[in-house]
């Protein structure tokens, strides 16, 4: 099994390197089972995040051909005051410090990056997760209408009006799209694929790795639906 992590301009490195490091150990616990790289939909590159400036490389491009898990982050960026909204000239050009959140993840919608995440969410065969308001990239696009899926809390109502059925909940497993909502439920997501991919005896092995204990009970459209508590 192959995952790629997808770095764009503005990433949350949080989001990428806690599932980054779960998937990776996972991967050494399964005897070379899964492999993981970092990649970005313009190939490899230095991608520079929204903390500080803070830079890591992607060594490969994008490639729903060649992934069977693509991970897509969140941007880090100003959230602002209720009410503020950024200059209208405020995603042209270069990236540059303490954006906006939606600007960057606008920006991203201007790159191939929908393009190529269509094109996985189209194949069966390959698994998208997203960590925080990495959902909202896809959601943006127009393409996870009528999916479930989660995000940060500030942006839940931003992706239920995209057609999303938003979820509050720490990871939100809909098949092939799978979903986390706060920065750290990336290390929730990443021990919930190993689980569900390589089995409960590799992720038990990673979770008492890193003394992490995954919270919260992922989220699935299963079962009789509650009462009203």
């Amino acid at each position: 099994m192959h995952a790629q992590i997808v770095l764009f301009d503005g990433f949350d490195p949080l989001d990428v390197v806690a599932p980054y490091e779960v998937l990776y150990a996972g991967g050494t616990a399964s005897a070379g089972a899964l492999t993981v790289e970092l990649v970005s939909a313009e190939g490899p590159r230095e991608v520079v995040s929204g903390t500080g400036a803070l830079t890591l490389r992607a060594t490969g491009t994008l490639d729903p051909r060649a992934a069977d898990l693509i991970v897509v982050p969140g941007a880090s960026g100003r959230v602002g005051e209720p009410g503020e909204v950024p200059d209208v000239d405020a995603g042209e050009g270069a990236w540059r410090q303490d954006e906006f959140v939606p600007v960057l993840l606008g920006r991203a919608l201007t790159t191939p990056l929908p393009a190529l995440l269509k094109e996985a969410l189209d194949d069966p065969t390959v698994t998208v997760a997203t960590v925080c308001g990495g959902s909202l990239i896809p959601a943006m696009a127009g393409l996870l209408e009528g999916r479930h899926a989660t995000t940060h809390h500030l942006g839940l109502d931003m992706l239920d009006a995209t057609g999303v059925h938003a979820v509050r909940a720490r990871v939100v497993d809909d098949g092939d799209l799978v979903s986390g909502a706060g920065v750290t439920s990336g290390l929730d997501l990443g021990l919930h694929l190993l689980e569900r991919e390589l089995g409960p005896r590799i992720a038990h092995a990673v979770e008492t790795l890193f003394a992490h204990e995954r919270r919260s009970t992922v989220w699935r459209a299963t079962g009789p639906a509650p009462a009203t508590l």
